[in-house]
């Protein structure tokens, strides 16, 4: 379950292309073409294609918090023998549930799950996630801050797009200035619109919902630069000839956890970062080209950072859902492997 079924080779510019998405989701086709080095027209064709296959996928989402508090668990699920799949589908089908992926080593299922409200709240939730038939041990770990949240890891394929980050206002999470007044249902309708095709025009937006283009572009930007809209931008890693997906619980002494934090998240392969309040613990997804690199981003960058005691580690099979948005290839994934009727 490593690789992802594609109907043709994805070529270097096909990558490029998915890149600059990845960075820019709602990107015009000309300055993609740009970044990528190919004419409009060709860049137009092979991207469309690319989105119709399902290679790359860009969603529109709210973002985290923008509509009243939440508090963030991240959960490691171990299942009954043969139950993984049942399990990943039932928590994909959860509203409270931000991310699922398949994973090795002494768990079976990775997931974040976001609960709003009270802590009453958390407990009904939990509960009855706990409840899906086939889970047979659950763990919850409060995640007490993010460091990082990303999409766009692909770009260290590219060297002079790879550079570490010198201004943390570049890969740290800006501070969440939005809240339930800034949305009414119209522009509830139109974020959506965009949930499972980011890039929908203004104008098919404003047909789809009996409105004005202008009044619809005009929400959006507003929306935008306020700080009310994430931009999740999904490839699979095969695709960009990446094969280790890697999850770290990173294990940290107390006094050093900021200052570990900072240093990771510069990294551009360093996808996801977060504080979880037990065991001084720290979260981070970890993409990078190869199981060799992996080895050399361990043993020549973490193990060599200060207050770093150790870590566990998972290797990822295949990522179900990411910022509350089902991917659209997890199931011919699965079931070009034999593991799931179609």
């Amino acid at each position: 379950m490593t690789s992802v079924p594609l109907t043709r080779e994805v070529s270097d510019l096909d990558r490029r292309i998915v890149v600059a998405l990845q960075q820019d989701g709602r990107a015009s086709w000309t300055s993609i073409a740009e970044f990528a080095g190919a004419s409009v027209s060709t860049v137009t064709r092979r991207g469309q294609q690319l989105l119709a296959e399902g290679v790359v996928s860009v969603g529109i989402v709210p973002t985290l918090g923008s509509e009243g508090h939440v508090e963030t668990f991240f959960v490691r699920i171990n299942c009954t023998p043969g139950s993984q799949l049942s399990v990943a589908q039932a928590l994909i089908g959860s509203p409270y549930v931000r991310f699922v992926t398949l994973v090795t080593g002494k768990f079976d299922v990775f997931a974040e799950v976001v609960i709003p409200g009270d802590s009453a709240t958390y407990a009904h939730v939990l509960t009855d996630l706990q409840a899906i038939p086939g889970v047979e041990r659950w763990r919850s770990d409060l995640v007490v801050h993010t460091y990082k949240v990303s999409f766009d890891w692909g770009r260290q394929l590219y060297d002079s797009h790879a550079e570490a980050a010198s201004d943390p206002k570049s890969y740290m999470p800006a501070p969440n200035t939005c809240d339930p007044t800034h949305f009414d249902d119209a522009d509830r309708a139109i974020v959506a619109e965009l949930r499972y095709n980011g890039r929908a025009s203004f104008q098919s937006i404003a047909d789809a919902l009996d409105m004005n283009e202008s009044s619809v572009r005009r929400r959006y930007e507003r929306m935008r630069s306020a700080g009310c809209l994430t931009t999740v931008t999904m490839v699979p890693a095969s695709a960009l000839g990446m094969s280790a997906e890697t999850l770290l619980m990173l294990r940290v002494e107390p006094s050093r956890i900021a200052s570990v934090a900072q240093t990771l998240a510069q990294h551009v392969s360093v996808r996801f970062l977060a504080a979880a309040l037990e065991e001084n613990s720290l979260y981070c997804e970890i993409i990078l080209p190869s199981t060799e690199t992996l080895h050399d981003f361990l043993t020549g960058t973490i193990a060599h950072l200060k207050g770093v005691r150790g870590w566990s580690a998972a290797m990822e099979l295949v990522f179900m859902k990411r910022g509350f948005i089902e991917t659209p290839w997890w199931r011919a994934q699965v079931a070009s492997a034999g593991g799931l009727d179609t």
